[in-house]
């Protein structure tokens, strides 16, 4: 195939990568001759790494950039031209602008792709004479090493024109994921459930952005922290797809914005390209302060109180056997002596409401996340009227390794609603079964489009899958009930499925099945 790329910074010259490789005759160019020549050498650094690693060889490598062909002119004219391509700049008029010289150039078999990553497909096609010749193709970077593609139709984009890009992504060794021309379109959609309930619990005070960060990735596995992730991507760029994201879905509660981030980035305190966002960047920055470390008394008795968990595994019993295995000293019995640490697992409720509803002595009492961590870390929720003292104890308690082994690094958090790690899982779990209830993606598209532009472990569907419909539908109708925030009232995608017992992933019968 022979495809014209226009536009040549970090995007297009990605593309243009990605496609040579796989075959493709590419002409690249820009309006500015100088984006070109720099485009084409940093492509041949590419090969040339590649080569030197051992991942392509030197024939493949010169051949591959023999198929790049610079234009001079963006809209000369170009017979062979199948596809096009666009990565200039995120700008409407832009975007028209260069389509309509495009359309005057290439003959009417060329089929036009946009890679835009905010801005609505339907309207950049609605400049063109034939809207129904153009759709979405939103690449991300680098484009060689981030396999996934979006494929975004226009509400005018002919029937066979989705069919043929998914093939050309697919072939190139990519993967395509179809969304509906909607803001965000599915990965950015997605990734707003992590980011913005890490928001709402920095609004809380129910911990700091490092602590955040360390739950994220020690109890759920991620990657990053999301404020790791908002300094790498840029505050600025973060705050800005909140809020197109939020507008765009007419207020949505569960994306709703946070009031901490204009001021951040109005003082331009972005991230790693400012040299200081959450954390500070450079060679002059700070070394991270490390956690507190454990000083407790870890042999202070404890007794675990039922709570909402006690009859799943990960809950209080689940608790009870781990801290025997580790040699703590655990009360059995109707309830806890009078020195005794009370260690409460809480399942979309506070610690307080266990307080208040079981006659627990307050200065004592502790909530214990019940989630299977990822790592070795336990989590350990204060309430207002909590002994310092006897937290730090209890923090020492849950530091104990059974067998000699690793202690557990422990967490100390403000009493919320579940707890951090409950509460960034339920959203990021929201969020993708509100995009399936919408049908803006299928599940299994959703699943793969997450884990491979995020980097989550695993889908949001079959994250809740693991934790089991029915579970995540309790937990967020105990977050609901507890906080009364809307953000938090789970979507029908999720009753329906605790309710039928079927999988979050499951698409289900539509009416379209049986007619």
């Amino acid at each position: 195939m022979r495809i014209r790329i226009v536009g040549a910074g970090a995007m297009g010259r990605g593309i243009a990568q990605w496609a040579a490789v796989a075959g493709h005759t590419v002409e690249l160019c820009d309006v500015r001759t100088e984006a070109v020549t720099a485009a084409v050498d940093f492509v041949r650094s590419m090969l040339d790494r590649a080569v030197h690693k051992g991942r392509m060889s030197a024939t493949d490598s010169a051949a591959a950039l023999e198929r790049i062909v610079p234009l001079e002119v963006p809209w000369a004219p170009g017979p062979d031209v199948e596809l096009v391509i666009e990565a200039v700049r995120e700008d409407l008029d832009t975007k028209a602008e260069v389509f309509g010289k495009l359309e005057r150039a290439l003959p009417d078999s060329a089929v036009f792709a946009t890679n835009t990553s905010s801005l609505p497909v339907t309207r950049i096609a609605a400049s063109l004479r034939d809207p129904g010749r153009l759709a979405g193709l939103h690449f991300f970077n680098p484009v060689p090493l981030m396999k996934i593609v979006e494929l975004v139709p226009g509400a005018a984009t002919r029937p066979g024109i989705p069919q043929t890009l998914t093939a050309l992504v697919e072939s190139c060794g990519h993967r395509a994921v179809t969304v509906a021309d909607t803001p965000g379109f599915l990965v950015n959609h997605a990734g707003r459930g992590l980011v913005t309930e890490a928001l709402a619990l920095l609004e809380e005070s129910v911990s700091d952005p490092a602590g955040i960060d360390r739950i994220a990735r020690d109890v759920l596995g991620l990657r990053m922290g999301p404020f790791e992730l908002m300094d790498l991507t840029g505050l600025d760029v973060t705050a800005a797809v909140i809020d197109s994201i939020w507008q765009g879905f007419r207020h949505e509660d569960r994306l709703r914005p946070s009031f901490l981030t204009p001021n951040r980035v109005t003082a331009g305190l972005h991230g790693r390209k400012t040299g200081q966002g959450w954390f500070a960047y450079g060679p002059d920055a700070p070394a991270p302060a490390p956690e507190a470390p454990v000083t407790g008394d870890a042999d202070r008795p404890v007794f675990v109180a039922g709570g909402a968990s006690a009859e799943h595994a990960d809950g209080a019993a689940g608790l009870r056997a781990a801290l025997t295995a580790a040699g703590a000293s655990v009360e059995n019995g109707a309830g806890p002596s009078d020195t005794a640490l009370v260690l409460v697992p809480v399942w979309g409720t506070t610690v307080a409401a266990s307080v208040a509803a079981l006659g627990l002595p307050p200065s004592r009492t502790f909530g214990v996340d019940p989630l299977p961590p990822a790592g070795r870390r336990r989590v350990l929720a204060v309430t207002p009227s909590a002994d310092p003292a006897a937290a730090r104890d209890a923090r020492a308690v849950l530091a104990r390794a059974a067998d000699g082994g690793e202690p557990w690094a422990v967490s100390v958090t403000r009493d919320t609603a579940g707890s951090v790690a409950q509460r960034l899982l339920a959203s990021v779990v929201s969020v993708a079964t509100s995009i399936a209830e919408r049908a803006l993606a299928t599940p299994a598209d959703i699943d793969l489009a997450v884990t491979t532009g995020l980097g989550y472990p695993v889908g949001p569907l079959a994250w809740g899958d693991r934790i089991g419909a029915a579970r995540m539908l309790e937990l967020q109708r105990s977050l609901h009930a507890t906080t009364g925030d809307p953000r938090n009232r789970p979507t029908r995608w999720l009753t329906e499925r605790a309710q039928l017992g079927l999988a979050l992933t499951d698409p289900g019968t539509s009416p379209a099945d049986c007619a």
